[in-house]
This record gives structure tokens, C-alpha cells and sequence, in this order.
């Protein structure tokens, strides 16, 4: 099991750019920009991640912790 360590307005922030960039990955594949969609899909996949998961590999590698006690 991952350890939470993304809370709060981290968490957020980190849904609201992950649902911007899916927006933004389709708009790119609708338009026949594909590696702008490939590349604005994996940023939303990996902020979306975070936000439900709780969990930031970057954070825990930094010893960042963003969630309330």
C-alpha cells in the first residue's frame, strides 16, 4: 500500500490540472495533435493519479509530505 502524502489544497490543485490537461489531451487528439495528446494525456493520468491515490512518488522521493495530521 502506497503511504499518503498529498492532502489538502496539493490535492486539489492536483484534480483541477488533471481534469484542465484532459480537456486540453482531448482538444489535441480532435484537432490531429497527437503527440501534444500523448504527452498532455500522461501529465493528466499521473496528476489524477495523485489526487486519488494520495500519493506523489516525487514527493516521497523528496520527503515531502502534504497531508493534515
Amino acid at each position: 500500500m502506497l503511504e499518503r502524502n498529498v492532502g489538502g489544497t496539493d490535492k486539489t490543485v492536483r484534480a483541477v490540472l488533471g481534469g484542465l490537461l484532459a480537456v486540453a489531451t482531448l482538444g489535441a487528439f480532435l484537432l490531429g495533435r497527437r503527440r501534444l495528446g500523448g504527452v498532455t494525456l500522461i501529465a493528466s493520468v499521473g496528476l489524477l493519479f495523485n489526487a486519488v491515490a494520495g500519493f506523489c512518488g516525487l514527493n516521497a522521493a523528496l520527503g515531502i509530505d502534504t497531508t493534515e495530521e
